[in-house]
């Protein structure tokens, strides 16, 4: 049950940030008009997203094959670095789709969104991994 979560969870993550970037190109160029809005929700973001859902676990297996994850011994690290990747991306590219004025405050330089999506983006894979993996870490303990 954990499994299918996760799974789940990482592809909502990669279909929410395929989406949100596709509006942001599309917001950017000539063609802004498809980004139409009703209640401050782009509805080509709302279509995109229900594409993307159906796709997002192809991009995930993908990833997978590029990295050679089922080959290698350790496969922790490259999940972790992953799914971190996965939350830093779907923060970033809601924030630029959804909440454009949070962009512009600075912290030294460096946009704030910037620096609050990498933190959140640590949290949560330090939860994701105690909820999800906190068994791995009991059997080695338990070794």
């Amino acid at each position: 049950m954990k499994l299918q979560i996760s799974k789940w969870l990482q592809n909502l993550g990669i279909a929410c940030s395929i989406a949100s970037l596709f509006t942001l190109f599309f917001r950017l160029s000539d063609f802004a008009w498809i980004t139409k809005s009703v209640y401050h929700i782009p509805v080509f973001f709302v279509i995109l997203f229900l594409l993307s859902l159906v796709i997002a676990e192809d991009v995930r297996k993908i990833f997978k094959k590029i990295f050679l994850y089922e080959k290698r011994k350790v496969k922790r690290p490259i999940w972790q670095v992953g799914i971190g990747f996965i939350f830093f991306l779907a923060q970033i590219s809601a924030v630029m789709v959804f909440d454009t004025e949070l962009t512009h405050p600075k912290l030294g330089g460096m946009p704030m969104f910037l620096v609050f999506a990498f933190m959140n983006a640590f949290i949560l894979t330090v939860i994701y991994e105690e909820i999800f993996y906190r068994k791995e870490k009991t059997n080695k303990v338990g070794k």
